[in-house]
């Protein structure tokens, strides 16, 4: 059996307790073989060097749309529907599938770099994305973002058969670590009858659902105004909620809303940094929580965010979460990173997020040693509060080291970076010269 063994490191176990052991990695089935077991720790064909590190589950980044990265500071300071109408739809409209996928492989740099082992993408060219996702040896749940607003029938109707088409042909890539999704935006950008018949024929071939819902007031309003009813009652009445539904944001649910979340066991994924840069307002991750429901952690896209470093949204959402509570005690660190880890893989449908035998072995590995954090009082405390993606030593995925001492393995660092801020100039100056 060929097995890697982290060794010399504190581990954060699903319990929340952190302890010094060995983790022994089957590399063939991509599975965690044992935690603290000496005696397979002596037997491993090769090492990881975790000393003064705490090893934890690789983190799931459960929303973002990878290839905005190439938009990172185009356009800031603007509330969503105007920076989508003035902004990000224009210049979309020039993207051509070489700039997804060099947008989608600067995201996977970055992502690797700061722990992330897995991530939901909605977006476009999602074949490239996927050949992205291959290479660069990251987890997925990948799905052809769909929105029918100013399209003729047609249009429409092609978009939505666009996005059950790719997320028939694509599941299952990449030897199983990527997984798919019937993407429609969200219930303002497709219209009724497009969402019910995707809706419908996703649920018809076990097609998980993903889509934005109530972030702004501006997509609560208008429902309620036009249909007398709540945006997610208006989802469930469609077939929309369920146990293989993630919803993004849910910043402005009410308390009937919460409880539908919880009674149809439909995830949400918290964007905080995404919220707080577009004044969308602050989640109540506390009341989901309390009721049940399973909540995840995004990072939106690079445009509105501006980075893909989940440290960094652990934080914001431990902070945003006990303003919007007005407790302190509420979303404490541990929750935070439970936020990242289960709670990310829990709503994806996808394995990881917990350190335990029998576990997809995807984990990263925090350095402790750096003036940001020291003293360690508590490592928990300090990977929500103090962490950032830069203290990630090492990162693995389904068994396979993406990054060893800081350096990515499975991609070119430079050419990578190079290529996608190539693909960011030749892209607005197409579209600044179209507009």
């Amino acid at each position: 059996m060929d097995t890697l063994c982290i060794t010399g490191g504190r581990v954060l176990h699903p319990d929340g307790r952190v302890r010094t052991d060995d983790v022994v990695i089957d590399r063939d089935a991509g599975r965690i073989l044992a935690v603290g077991d000496e005696t397979r720790a002596a037997d491993a064909t090769a090492t990881l060097d975790a000393t003064g590190g705490l090893v934890i589950p690789g983190l799931v980044n459960a929303h973002t749309h990878a290839s905005m990265t190439l938009l990172r500071g185009y356009a800031d300071d603007k509330p969503l529907d105007a920076w989508l109408r003035e902004d990000i739809w224009p210049v979309e409209a020039a993207l051509t599938p070489d700039d997804i996928e060099a947008g989608a492989e600067l995201a996977a740099l970055e992502m690797i770099r700061s722990g992330t082992t897995a991530f939901a993408d909605m977006y476009f060219a999602v074949d490239r994305v996927a050949a992205v996702v291959d290479r660069a040896g990251l987890r997925a749940r990948l799905g052809h973002g769909v929105v029918t607003l100013g399209k003729d029938e047609p249009a429409a109707a092609a978009d939505i058969d666009e996005s059950l088409s790719v997320a028939a042909e694509l599941d299952g890539a990449a030897d199983g670590r990527i997984r798919t999704a019937f993407m429609p935006h969200s219930l303002t950008t497709v219209n009724e009858d497009h969402l019910r018949d995707g809706i419908a024929r996703a649920a018809a071939a076990d097609v998980p659902v993903h889509l934005h819902a109530n972030e702004t007031a501006d997509e609560v309003d208008p429902i309620v105004d036009e249909r007398g009813q709540r945006p997610l009652e208006y989802a469930d009445e469609l077939g929309a909620l369920g146990a293989d539904t993630f919803l993004a944001h849910c910043v402005h649910v009410d308390d009937a809303e919460i409880d539908l979340l919880a009674d149809t066991d439909t995830a949400v994924v918290h964007c905080p940094a995404s919220n707080m840069k577009l004044a969308s307002g602050m989640a109540p991750v506390a009341r989901l929580r309390e009721a049940g429901v399973t909540v995840a952690l995004g990072t939106d896209g690079a445009a509105s965010n501006n980075d893909l470093d989940l440290f960094d949204e652990m934080r914001d959402a431990a902070m945003i979460g006990k303003l919007a509570a007005g407790d302190a005690s509420a979303v404490p660190a541990a929750a935070a990173v439970d936020l990242a880890t289960a709670g990310g893989a829990d709503a994806l449908g996808l394995p990881g997020g917990r350190i335990e035998p029998g576990a997809a072995a995807d984990v990263a590995v925090v350095d402790l040693d750096a003036a940001h954090l020291t003293p360690v009082h508590d490592p928990v405390s300090h990977l929500v509060y103090a962490a950032r993606g830069s203290d990630v030593r090492h990162t693995v995925c389904d068994g396979r080291v993406l990054m060893r001492d800081r350096e990515v393995v499975t991609l070119d660092a430079a050419a990578v970076r190079e290529r996608a801020a190539a693909a960011a100039h030749d892209l607005v100056a197409r579209a600044e010269a179209d507009g």
